[in-house]
């Protein structure tokens, strides 16, 4: 069984990330059994062009409204401008073994992953979007 993610979800996210490249983008997914929507975030990361780190006001504001009977946030998205929609050691590195979804985008590529304790880099199963 795949992850239900809709054209819309994705054409946001995609412009995003064409938006900012040369510059990785990124972003927050809400949603329950499907990916509903999809939040663009500023990337606070130190070195931008070369990672992502969502702003954490943002993740807190998403987690707080989401105690408080909001969307439930299910994960995350970040683009690869110069890559491929794979996560990289690095992606690996920053994920929790949480089970949040990780969308990657990398052009016309849109690849879903599962964080886990196991799979690509130890740390990502894929996760077949539908």
């Amino acid at each position: 069984m795949g992850l239900r993610i809709s054209s819309c979800v994705i054409d946001v996210i995609q412009q995003a990330a064409a938006e900012a490249a040369p510059l990785e983008a990124c972003g927050l997914l809400f949603g329950a059994d499907r990916v509903e929507r999809a939040s663009v975030t500023d990337n606070v990361a130190d070195d931008p062009a070369r990672r992502f780190e969502i702003d954490p006001g943002a993740l807190i504001a998403a987690l707080k409204a989401e105690r408080a009977g909001a969307e439930r946030m299910i994960g995350y998205w970040h683009s690869h401008p110069s890559g491929d929609a794979t996560p990289s050691a690095t992606d690996a590195a920053m994920a929790a073994a949480d089970g949040k979804i990780w969308v990657i985008v990398a052009g016309d590529a849109v690849t879903a992953w599962r964080a886990g304790a196991s799979g690509l880099h130890g740390r990502f199963e894929r996760v077949d979007l539908v």
